[in-house]
């Protein structure tokens, strides 16, 4: 196969994405334009307030966000392409080294999300944000040096601030916004284009760690790019981000384990089947993308002619693959908002949960399209597919969170949720990564299709028939 196919894909894959920006501009402008309606209770946040947020707050609160968003994963991304190629190719790790450098990793994250969330709902979710800037960059640091020690102390650390990255700042965006009453339409269209946001840095990402590599012939390059983006974020949050909590225990309490929190939040999941299907899908859909982090790279390798491939040209095909998801969804999402109106319209929380459940099947379909086909083109495909169904699944998922999750107990939630990810992502990378690496790839196509099915079960059905009892009444 010809050097050129993923620079060729790269390109085709833009100018899709260019003209669907331009469709899903277009259809956001008929959208502005077609009457507003009024707004029912399952189209609000659970905690949103009554009122509509002003023009200025909320461009005010969708660029605080957006810029450090970009920038925070922005170096998050930098490092994406060549983690592993680092440990296998640099350092030269056996595969099996390295899947304990990244167990190591998700253990860290495991361990420390519950803890992570209420610290987060309890102390602050701009200071955990600020934590995270720093434990991140000492783990860029850390995996510059070839020590075992010290790069299992970064994975420690890059476990720990994975987990704030993915409960804190999302919980100080929609607690931020229920301070001004947004409505849950403009939040879905601020996570939208977080999304879209995050397909472009990592898409910039890819190709700048690329060129760092070709340039210094060192792929420790991105990882230093990295410390400094984290350093930036961690000065723009400090001096444009304002603090706000979850429910604050009183100052008499000691509880640093957080074991009282966790032990509502546990109680809260356990009576509410809506929840329960919440985090089985927030388990069985980031598992899969994280243990598809570690095995794009092998799964590539495996039939190609050549030794080592373009990784960050892969990585950016992947990553724009990513923002037409989240196209696509700000497209669905704007479209909704011109006919929730009429009769019959699904309201946003079974259009949300309608979208998830698709997500989750389309996933597990490009999972097991990679798994039977041993062509290198088609694998990169399927694996753009898993990506577009990505961008859909980040704003879907934090809309249902954020309609189905009281502010006070948000992040400990979405903290709660990572553990039985992390627990099914260090089983499968405990399995023997080089002889079940299909059989992992099988697994994740299969509980995709689970929690599809669960959540078109439970949380469509429960939806619908709220939606048909009040209509009643």
């Amino acid at each position: 196969m010809p050097r050129g196919f993923y620079e060729l894909q790269l390109l085709i894959l833009a100018g899709v994405c260019f003209f669907s920006l331009l469709v899903e501009r277009y259809v956001a402008r008929r959208a502005k334009k077609s009457p507003s309606t009024k707004e029912t209770a399952d189209d609000r946040l659970e905690n949103g307030g009554g009122g509509k947020a002003s023009s200025a707050a909320l461009a005010a609160l969708t660029w605080k966000y957006l810029l450090v968003y970009g920038i925070v994963m922005g170096a998050d991304w930098l490092q994406g392409p060549y983690v592993y190629t680092l440990y296998r190719e640099q350092y030269q790790f056996p595969e099996r080294m390295v899947a304990v450098f990244f167990v190591t990793g998700f253990l860290s994250a495991g361990l420390a999300a519950p803890m992570v969330g209420a610290w987060a709902d309890e102390h602050g979710r701009r200071k955990m944000c600020l934590i995270f800037c720093l434990t991140y960059a000492i783990s860029c640091v850390c995996i510059m040096i070839p020590s075992m020690p010290i790069l299992l102390f970064g994975r420690v650390l890059g476990g720990f601030s994975t987990s704030i990255l993915f409960s804190a700042f999302e919980s100080w965006l929609i607690s931020s916004a229920n301070n001004v009453s947004l409505p849950s339409a403009d939040l879905s269209t601020i996570m939208g284009r977080a999304t879209l946001i995050n397909g472009l840095v990592a898409t910039a990402a890819g190709v700048v760690s690329n060129q760092l590599v070709s340039t210094t012939r060192n792929f420790v390059a991105p990882f230093a790019a990295s410390g400094v983006l984290l350093l930036l974020a961690w000065l723009v949050i400090r001096n444009t981000w304002t603090e706000n909590f979850g429910r604050q225990g009183s100052p008499t309490e000691k509880d640093i384990f957080q074991v009282r929190r966790l032990g509502v939040a546990w109680n809260i999941v356990r009576r509410d089947p809506l929840l329960l299907v919440l985090g089985l899908t927030q388990t069985c859909f980031e598992g899969s993308m994280y243990l598809f982090v570690f095995l794009w790279v092998p799964s590539l390798q495996e039939h190609t002619i050549y030794h080592i491939l373009p990784f960050g040209y892969i990585f950016s095909g992947f990553m724009i693959s990513m923002m037409l998801g989240s196209l696509l969804y700000t497209a669905i999402v704007s479209f909704h908002q011109r006919v929730s109106s009429r009769p019959g319209a699904d309201s946003s929380l079974t259009l949300h949960a309608k979208l998830s459940s698709l997500v989750c099947a389309v996933s597990a379909l490009a999972l097991a399209s990679s798994v039977v086909s041993h062509d290198e083109r088609v694998r990169f495909w399927a694996f753009c597919l898993f990506e577009a169904c990505v961008g859909m699944y980040y704003p879907v998922q934090g809309t249902l969170r954020g309609t189905l999750i009281s502010d006070e107990h948000r992040a400990t939630l979405s903290s709660l949720f990572r553990v039985p990810l992390n627990i099914f992502v260090v089983v499968s990378l405990l399995t023997g990564v080089s002889s079940a690496r299909t059989g992992v790839l099988s697994a994740s196509a299969l509980m995709l299709s689970f929690s599809s099915l669960m959540t078109g079960a439970i949380i469509v059905n429960r939806s619908e028939q709220h939606v048909l009892s009040s209509q009643r009444h």
